[in-house]
């Protein structure tokens, strides 16, 4: 064997084998892949989002797993009547938020449209398994996107050449950053997006320098410490109980999101106690979108001209090259608009879009 092919069976993790051996490896794999059972979840049936079911549609709970082993929980929407293989849509998103909120009504939303679609709840968090509850993490989150396509590419009544996903909010970095690495995914929304590793590790507006950085590992560091001592996870808060006279206006608009009948839900980490406090930790040291620019597959980025976090979205296109890219401005909508405002979210644009895409 060459150094040049050895080199490249390391990093495939596939050295040459005798014919006795890959047998023995084809068994092996065999028996893992039977052993890729979803943990049994404590589902409710009852119809609990914060937006009205829609009649057009036949809605019930699956479950799936990703790479990790975690099982994930979705509401899956299959259009009324519907015959054949059908184009396939898989939402999430926002970040800190629960499949009963923003991406239950996309999903939804779209589904009435004639895709089928699914909206769940990423590792860790609402209903989906994973230990502890409440962690984020840049790797296994974008892993979650992957899974769900997973799902889709083996249901009998969707095309597998034909699955998009939406990513909402911080799940809008998460979606960029899988079109980037699973090259089944045909086209990508990302709306109202942060790039949760950016805003993390250099705060809004990227006013936090090296300096900043430093002492808030050190902190959280020390709050590892403590967690462990304590035999427990702290938890950062979510959208606050009472807001001060001083809130920024896009802190209010979340409290008028997570906080209000609008919005609210009891799984949802921003309408409770927030994350763990130490999950910030990786989306310090390992940011997303890396290989972005690579991403051959459509992309449409969508973000409300007003909103504080506009500017993730237009660095983020940016960076993406080719003809089949957009990026679409909402006149006059700021954040949480693109999270349930039904006559601002461009449902008829995405609907467009993914009929272009997915075929």
């Amino acid at each position: 064997m060459t150094i040049k092919a050895f080199l490249a069976a390391i990093c495939t993790g596939a050295l040459m084998l005798s014919m006795s051996a890959a047998q023995q490896c084809a068994a092996a794999n065999t028996k893992e892949h039977a052993m890729m059972k979803t943990q049994d979840l404590q589902l409710t049936q009852d119809w609990d989002k914060v937006f009205p079911k829609s009649a057009k549609v036949n809605h019930r709970k699956v479950t799936f797993v990703n790479r990790y082993g975690i099982t994930l929980a979705a509401d899956l929407f299959e259009p009324a009547g519907a015959q054949g293989k059908l184009p396939a849509i898989a939402v999430s998103g926002p970040f800190g938020a629960v499949k009963e909120q923003s991406s239950g009504l996309y999903a939804q939303a779209m589904t009435e449209r004639g895709f089928l679609a699914i909206a769940f709840d990423p590792s860790f968090t609402g209903e989906s398994g994973g230990q502890p509850s409440f962690v984020a993490s840049p790797d296994i989150n974008t892993e979650d996107f992957s899974a769900a396509v997973d799902f889709l590419s083996v249901q009998d009544n969707v095309d597998p050449e034909r699955i998009g996903i939406i990513g909402i909010c911080g799940w809008g970095g998460m979606a960029l950053n899988a079109a980037a690495m699973d090259t089944r995914i045909k086209a990508t929304v990302a709306s109202t997006m942060y790039d949760m590793t950016r805003v993390t590790a250099r705060g809004y507006f990227d006013s936090m320098d090296a300096e900043g950085r430093y002492n808030a590992r050190k902190a959280l560091n020390a709050q590892r410490t403590a967690d462990y001592k304590n035999g427990g996870y702290q938890r950062a808060g979510g959208v606050p109980d009472k807001l001060p006279e001083d809130a920024p206006f896009f802190v209010k608009d979340y409290y008028d999101y997570y906080k209000t009948d609008r919005g609210y839900h009891k799984r949802s980490l921003n309408s409770n106690e927030g994350w763990n406090t130490t999950s910030a930790l990786s989306f310090m040291n390992m940011p997303i979108l890396a290989y972005s620019d690579e991403i051959r597959s459509a992309v449409l980025v969508i973000h409300g001209e007003k909103a504080h976090s506009r500017y993730f979205s237009e660095d983020a296109f940016k960076k993406l090259k080719g003809d089949n890219k957009e990026l679409l401005i909402i006149p006059g909508a700021v954040h949480t608009d693109l999270y349930d405002n039904m006559n601002v979210i461009p449902f008829d644009r995405m609907d467009a879009f993914f009929k272009a895409n997915l075929k």
